[in-house]
């Protein structure tokens, strides 16, 4: 979907409205590489990125659905007021300024707040999508944005913290490989 998405921008790779750019993107009229491109050209790109996110919407409003019906999102949500300390100490642990890690439950506060923030993002990367796509039809959505030039800000700006996101637990999951049965099996249930 990145690819696909990266496609589309290269058709009008500035960030701004027409005829004026937004200074603080340093990026500006320079196309994303063609290894990161997907889709060949933009309509074939627009029908590729609208088919995967489709797919993604329905995949999430699923997951979103059984969290709510399971009450799963009490396990799985970061609650500040429950997590924030856990999520500080970890943190604290990941940069070897604490020497053991705190105690877990589920998931630690880092993770609830990572996979909380991820969920957040989708959501906002889906809307900011429609916003984009429909900038007419759903011009209430686009005006909560700010405009098109802003709504496309964010989508891009919520693309990259997915990226950031992916690789990250990526990372995780490769300095700890055995947890990799827990996430294919959702882990114990306690």
């Amino acid at each position: 979907m990145a690819g696909s998405g990266l496609q589309i921008l290269a058709a009008y790779p500035a960030l701004g409205p027409r005829g004026g750019l937004y200074r603080w993107y340093p990026f500006q009229n320079d196309a994303p590489p063609s290894w990161m491109r997907f889709g060949g050209w933009l309509a074939g790109a627009r029908h590729w990125h609208f088919a995967i996110a489709w797919f993604l919407i329905f995949n999430g409003v699923i997951y979103l659905i059984y969290m709510i019906a399971s009450g799963e999102w009490r396990r799985r949500v970061f609650i500040p007021t429950r997590d924030t300390s856990n999520a500080l100490a970890m943190f604290a642990y990941y940069l070897r300024i604490r020497r053991t890690p705190p105690p877990e439950d589920f998931y630690n506060g880092l993770q609830r707040m990572a996979y909380t923030s991820a969920i957040l993002f989708g959501a906002v990367v889906v809307l900011s999508g429609l916003a984009i796509y429909k900038p007419v039809q759903l011009y209430w959505l686009t005006a909560t944005f700010g405009g098109y030039d802003v709504a496309r800000v964010v989508h891009l700006s919520c693309l990259a913290l997915l990226a950031v996101f992916t690789v990250m637990h990526l990372v995780l999951v490769a300095l700890h490989p055995r947890t990799i049965v827990t996430m294919v099996t959702g882990g114990q249930r306690g």
